[in-house]
């Protein structure tokens, strides 16, 4: 099922104009665990894959090896049909393709909102100054925190600085978004602002790779659902499909226990 792109709906149809990310055979040991085992993954362009499984099943860990924030040990990766380099200039310009958005906000505290969004434009992109702060306040406005520009990161609560990261994130005009468990140090009455932005972008056709635990938004924004467990991808499939039809005895146990609570 790797590499096929399934529509939503005729309006929401996935581009059908290649591949973007290409996972081959990836495996990766942190000492004696084996994270990540033989994993095979391709994502086209346009399409919104949501990676869901149980804890210490290697989610995170396949996200990061995306923009090699984690080296692999074998197998291959490409975005938009390049190798990830190894280091330098080359590992700067991959990471401004690829956008990341984590758990924690990794905001510069000590910059306006603003100035956050601002800087990646014009240190990586060298984009002029007033550019940079017309396409930082636009995006700000897109993910719903215009009026916060001048504030500080403290000065906001954790769900404004999460969409704030997004807008960071957007500013470097990213092939491809990386989400890895963008909610989960949120209150609950601020995941949904988050996870709402989220699902405009894939409305929008940004190619999304979620690592999430909320399956309201694998079920409604996912084109493709991948569990994972032990280090391995289990399963693929439509949402439709997984939520209600899990093929595989470690999905029906996870799905189990998760959705009956």
């Amino acid at each position: 099922m790797s590499g096929v792109s399934v529509a939503k709906g005729t309006e929401d149809a996935v581009p059908a104009s290649g591949d973007l990310v290409v996972l081959n055979n990836v495996n990766k040991h942190f000492g004696a665990l084996h994270v990540l085992q033989d994993i095979d993954l391709t994502i086209a362009r346009g399409e919104v894959v949501v990676v869901i499984g149980p804890s210490g099943s290697g989610k995170s860990t396949l996200c990061r090896t995306i923009n090699r924030l984690e080296t692999i040990d074998s197998g291959a990766i490409s975005i938009d049909g390049k190798p990830l380099p190894q280091e330098g200039r080359e590992l700067a310009r991959l990471r401004a393709d690829v956008g990341m958005v984590f758990q924690s906000f990794n905001l510069f505290a000590h910059k306006t909102v603003l100035e956050n969004v601002m800087l990646g434009q014009v240190k990586v992109r060298k984009a002029d100054k007033q550019t940079a702060e017309q396409k930082a306040r636009a995006l700000l406005d897109r993910v719903g925190v215009g009026t916060q520009a001048d504030k500080y990161p403290a000065q906001l609560s954790g769900g404004q600085q999460q969409r704030v990261a997004i807008a960071r994130a957007l500013a470097m005009d990213p092939k491809v978004m990386l989400f890895d468990e963008p909610t989960s140090a949120l209150d609950p009455e601020m995941i949904n602002e988050v996870l709402e932005v989220m699902q405009q972008l894939a409305r929008d056709g940004m190619t999304m790779v979620v690592v999430t635990h909320e399956m309201g938004f694998a079920r409604s924004a996912a084109n493709r659902v991948v569990f994972m467990a032990d280090g391995k991808i289990v399963e693929e499939a439509t949402p439709d499909q997984f939520f209600s039809n899990p093929r595989s005895d470690r999905a029906k146990d996870f799905l189990s226990k998760i959705l009956h609570h």
